[in-house]
């Protein structure tokens, strides 16, 4: 479940395997380029942590992270 913690949407995500937390990168990517709304991200082996905020609102939670947060939610 996604928590808000220090002005941040946050989520860790764990996967089966490196390739499969890479191809939900992979797809993150593509909405987050489309939303142009990026994430702030980290993986190691199958584990992908990811930090949204919006930095033209002063790096605070806005509907644009919800937004992609719910989108992230249907891609596993």
């Amino acid at each position: 479940m996604w928590q808000e913690i220090n002005n941040k949407l946050y989520r860790k995500f764990v996967f089966s395997n490196f390739s499969e937390a890479f191809a939900f990168m992979t797809r993150v990517a593509l909405l987050a380029e489309k939303a142009d709304h990026h994430p702030t991200w980290a993986n190691t082996w199958n584990t992908v942590e990811v930090w949204l905020s919006t930095h033209d609102a002063g790096n605070k939670v806005t509907s644009k992270d919800h937004d992609l947060a719910a989108a992230l939610e249907k891609l596993i």
